[in-house]
């Protein structure tokens, strides 16, 4: 080894000093490896400096790709010499020497690649194809292994046999690395050659490997040329397919398929693949259905061509079969039906229906076409009728499919038992499942929609009378589904079971409910109205909804209502100001609160009714009790004597009433003389107000306001008091309006005449007793309007006696 590096180093100074000769580069620099390592492994790279150059001496090393260098840790090796310890390099890396020298010199570098050695070949596989009569080309290919990092080459080397005569084996050509795991080579071989044996070598600066001989008889590995279609000719359930081909071929292979489908079918012939022209026909096809086809051919041996290019076209139409799969729901609240069809998964021309005919069979037959989009028509409910729908296409009508509305009827759906439904949801899938019920059902009919809108979304399957679960997969995630299940007996006997609140998946909702209160604050209560929450924010089955409420100093307090519930009354509210909010809640969890609103309960400042009927007869009671005291009834009517009508005395009564009697009628009213214009008393009407009041005589200033109430006990006292109480000394101001003038009537006391009073107190008194009048002076009464003050009342009536009429002012004023 020493006797190595001593070898090297002595080269490495002969190759620098002529370098020093020359004047090129600084240093010499070389791996004890060469320059091809293999990755993983490790080794030494030295560093030979020109003696001229001792100041600042580095190594430095850059990584493939990139293009920053990293100055390095070497060792001295010896004077002129250092080195560097690489340990299981992963990647190509380049190193280089820097030094000061004088005159300056170029620094020096090396690449040095890691990689691997090739792995054997592998997977050799060759393919013959017949050109001319004379020669052939044949395509092999093969596998490479792993990727080396290193520029590999391949060598395809190939012995051929022609009839009893082997030839040498000859490069038959070379093929470079190309970054491919697959690698293929062409050559071309005389049709004389019946058999052949081919290896390929693989070689790298790390080494050299070749694979295993692979030997080929070529009459098994021939390939025809890749056919082509020309024409594809269909009626409505077959096609006839026309294929171009070079070289006539004893095998013809055709493939078809839906455009709608991915896989390919291919189509045997019962009488092998043998054709003796370039026709193929192909039967048992669906009408109004678009197919595409392709082919490929071989020869009696050898392996197929490719496959040509496809072509496609539509068979021709026929009449739509089978009958449609019809279903009717009532509509809730209406008097109608909703008739729902679709078309069978194994339909014949399903595409090519311009339209449906929907007819109903009964007393008044309803017949009505709607178009090919349309899959339900609202129809007139009938009882027991039957209804059918039509599919239409330009070649005809399907065969009715028919329903009758005998499964509308509850008291019919009433008589069988209910089905025992179990209903589970996993993985996206909802598996219903029943229990086969006593009686042998002819088939069952599986409903479903989403919660609320079956007339929308409504979907169904049947099944037949052995099945007794289905697994739906068409249910969208974080959404609640509702149905039922049919049970089919005969044509006229149907049983109806719903199961609901289904989801695949659900979560806790996403938002609460819109609020709306009404307040009733007489009833102390309020009315909580809220709205369903969107179908997206429902995140699955609502199974219930929490209220909030809270007062200004309270706790919450929590009312629940049910998911199919859209309002609460909550009662025995107090005055004060409320908040209110609400939840909704799935099987998952309550969801976030909606929006807050307020309220307020205020307090009741009306009487209520009752009270106040009681208030009105309390004081109609105190009224009535205080209207029996006299003076009551006194000051009552002096207040509100503008709204009583006058009193007028009889004069029946008086004294001059009973003297104008003896007269028979006839009567003469001495008059004082004055002025010719005096008015004639039966040519003018005058009206005279009359009150009289009593007050005792003799009374000091200071008493005399005071009422004092004149009763029969008081008048039986003294005479005095009796006469001072018939003939008062204080009357009252009377006037008399006439018709015609302003002139006013005084009727006062007369010394000169004795006038007789009748009172219904004490008229034998006053029969008994003549007194002449004393003239008092003139003086007005002012009545006081306390109803505390009890007033003088003077029983019995009146009469005219009691006054005398002195008009002497009225024919003064004349």
């Amino acid at each position: 080894m020493m006797l190595f590096l001593w070898s090297v180093i002595v080269a490495a100074v002969a190759l620098l000093g002529a370098r020093r000769c020359a004047g090129e580069s600084s240093c010499v620099l070389w791996s004890s490896a060469g320059d091809m390592v293999q990755r993983g492994s490790s080794f030494e790279v030295y560093c030979t400096f020109n003696p001229t150059c001792k100041r600042s001496r580095s190594m430095r090393m850059c990584a493939d790709g990139s293009r920053e260098e990293e100055k390095l840790t070497y060792k001295q090796f010896n004077e002129t010499t250092i080195f560097l310890r690489v340990e299981k390099i992963t990647e190509k890396r380049t190193y280089s020497c820097l030094a000061d020298c004088n005159p300056p010199k170029d620094s020096c570098g090396l690449d040095i690649s890691a990689g691997y050695p090739p792995e054997r070949p592998k997977n050799i596989s060759c393919i013959y194809r017949i050109l001319t009569n004379d020669t052939g080309s044949v395509n092999c290919s093969w596998h490479r292994g792993r990727v080396t990092y290193l520029r590999d080459r391949f060598t395809l080397w190939v012995q051929a046999v022609s009839g009893n005569h082997s030839g040498g084996a000859v490069p038959a050509c070379n093929v470079s690395n190309k970054g491919t795991d697959l690698l293929s080579a062409i050559f071309t071989l005389p049709t004389s050659v019946r058999f052949m044996s081919v290896w390929v070598q693989a070689s790298n600066p790390l080494g050299s490997i070749e694979s295993s001989v692979v030997n080929y008889t070529l009459r098994d590995i021939v390939m025809p040329s890749t056919p082509a279609i020309d024409t594809v000719e269909c009626s409505s359930r077959n096609c006839t397919i026309k294929v171009e081909q070079p070289v006539r071929k004893q095998h013809l292979q055709v493939q078809y398929r839906d455009v709608e489908q991915q896989e390919w079918r291919t189509y045997a012939e019962p009488v092998g693949l043998m054709i003796p022209s370039k026709t193929k026909h192909i039967s048992s096809l669906e009408p109004c259905s678009l197919y595409s086809f392709r082919v490929r051919s071989r020869f009696s041996t050898g392996l197929w061509s490719q496959w040509s290019s496809s072509i496609s076209n539509q068979t021709e139409e026929e009449a739509p079969t089978p009958a449609l799969d019809v279903w009717l729901v009532p509509v809730p609240g209406l008097k109608s039906m909703r008739v729902y069809w679709k078309v069978s998964v194994m339909a014949v021309c399903s595409r090519s229906i311009t339209q449906y005919k929907i007819q109903v069979n009964s007393n008044d037959s309803v017949v009505a076409n709607v178009g090919a989009d349309v899959k339900n028509r609202s129809i007139p409910f009938c009882s027991n009728c039957e209804v059918s729908v039509q599919a239409v296409n330009s070649k005809g009508l399907s065969p009715p499919a028919t329903i009758t509305t005998h499964h509308t009827d509850d008291v019919l759906l009433a008589k069988t038992a209910p089905l025992e439904i179990e209903s589970k949801a996993e993985n996206h899938t909802v598996t219903i499942s029943w229990r086969k019920p006593q009686t042998a059902p002819a088939h069952y009919l599986v409903e479903w929609f989403s919660e609320g809108l079956m007339l929308n979304q409504l979907r169904w399957v049947r099944l037949n009378s052995t099945e007794t679960f289905i697994k739906i997969t068409d249910m969208n995630p974080y959404e609640c589904y509702e149905g039922a299940v049919y049970v089919f007996y005969n044509k006229s006997s149907v049983s109806k079971t719903s199961f609901g609140r289904i989801a695949t998946l659900e979560a806790a909702p996403e938002m609460g409910p819109s609020v709306q209160e009404k307040v009733e604050g007489k009833q102390r209560r309020v009315t909580v109205v809220w709205t369903e929450l969107p179908k997206a924010q429902r995140r699955g089955c609502i199974t219930s909804f929490t209220i909030y409420l809270q007062n200004r100093t309270g706790a919450p307090k929590l009312y629940y209502a049910q998911a199919s519930e859209r309002e609460k009354t909550i009662e025995g509210l107090h005055p004060d100001s409320y908040s209110l909010w609400m939840s909704a809640s799935t099987s998952k969890g309550e969801g976030p609160p909606g929006q807050k609103i307020k309220f307020f309960i205020e307090e009741d400042d009306h009487l209520s009714p009752l009270l106040m009927m009681c208030l009105l007869v309390t004081a109609v009671a105190f009224t009535l009790c205080l209207w029996k005291g006299t003076a009551v009834k006194h000051r009552f009517s002096v207040i509100f004597r503008c709204l009583m009508p006058d009193v007028v005395p009889d004069p029946a009564n008086s004294k001059w009433a009973r003297e104008c009697s003896k007269e028979k009628g006839m009567m003469n009213l001495k008059l004082p003389s004055h002025d010719s214009s005096f008015t004639d008393p039966e040519d003018e009407t005058i009206l005279v107000d009359v009150e009289e009041l009593c007050r005792q005589i003799g009374d000091p200033p200071a008493q005399r306001n005071n009422p004092l109430k004149c009763s029969p006990e008081s008048t039986t006292g003294q005479e005095t008091e009796l006469s001072a109480l018939m003939y008062p000394p204080l009357t009252t101001y009377i006037k008399s309006l006439s018709h015609d003038s302003d002139s006013s009537c005084q009727i006062s006391s007369d010394t000169s005449t004795i006038i007789d009073y009748i009172s219904s107190h004490g008229q034998e008194n006053l029969e008994n007793y003549d007194q002449d009048d004393e003239e008092f002076p003139e003086m007005q009464f002012f009545p006081s309007l306390s109803l505390l003050m009890e007033p003088v009342g003077c029983g019995g009536k009146l009469t005219l006696d009691a006054v005398k009429i002195d008009c002497s002012d009225f024919f003064q004023n004349a």
